[in-house]
């Protein structure tokens, strides 16, 4: 059995009220209950309890953030919470501080995460088609990949000692959305990376 916290970081617009988002994180909650984990959600516009993220961020085994992309970044609802939370868990129960120290300051930035040996997972939503992305003709994002985009929330997660796993991709949900493709996806990718394989029979 694992611990899993969900944050669900969207910010409601008229044009986007984060139901979809709200949608992957309901569907993750379900995966994971079914095999038997514990869960917590965060959704972030709802409120929280910084001390009780903090405590969420040390229970949990792993951490799914789950939000849309605005303005090639997190909403900022998120950013927030992320600042707060983060800044607060510096004392040790996320990182100790930056990882430096007064008699090596140019030594070991980034690297004092407490939470070495769990794992978090992005799950992003996008206006953008894929094709935008890992493609050099593309002139926007010119090659740039997803994960490239996202740099500074990967680096958020190293900076708390936190492992990687493959990110999820919605792709064009608003102008093409194929909602139940995605979903399809998105189970698939939660099975393919968090599946538990079953004890053989003695």
């Amino acid at each position: 059995m694992s611990n899993i916290l969900i944050i669900n970081g969207y910010q409601p617009y008229d044009f986007a009220p984060g139901s979809l988002n709200r949608a992957f994180a309901e569907r993750a909650k379900a995966f994971f209950e079914t095999q038997g984990d514990q869960v917590r959600v965060t959704t972030v516009v709802e409120g929280y309890d910084v001390e009780a993220e903090i405590a969420s961020h040390q229970w949990a085994d792993t951490i799914i953030m789950q939000f849309p992309i605005h303005c090639m970044a997190t909403p900022w609802n998120l950013k927030k919470y992320q600042d707060e939370v983060y800044t607060a868990g510096m004392d040790g129960r996320l990182a100790t501080g930056d990882g430096r120290s007064a008699e090596a300051p140019t030594e070991n930035y980034g690297m004092s995460g407490a939470l070495k040996g769990k794992t978090y997972m992005l799950s992003v939503t996008f206006n953008a088609p894929v094709e935008a992305f890992n493609d050099p003709e593309q002139t926007f994002f010119a090659g740039a990949s997803v994960d490239t985009l996202l740099y500074p929330s990967h680096q958020n997660g190293k900076f708390l000692g936190l492992e990687k796993l493959p990110t999820f991709v919605a792709y064009d949900v608003m102008k093409n959305p194929q909602v139940e493709a995605d979903f399809a996806r998105f189970d698939a990718h939660l099975r393919d990376t968090f599946a538990k394989v079953a004890e053989p029979a003695e």
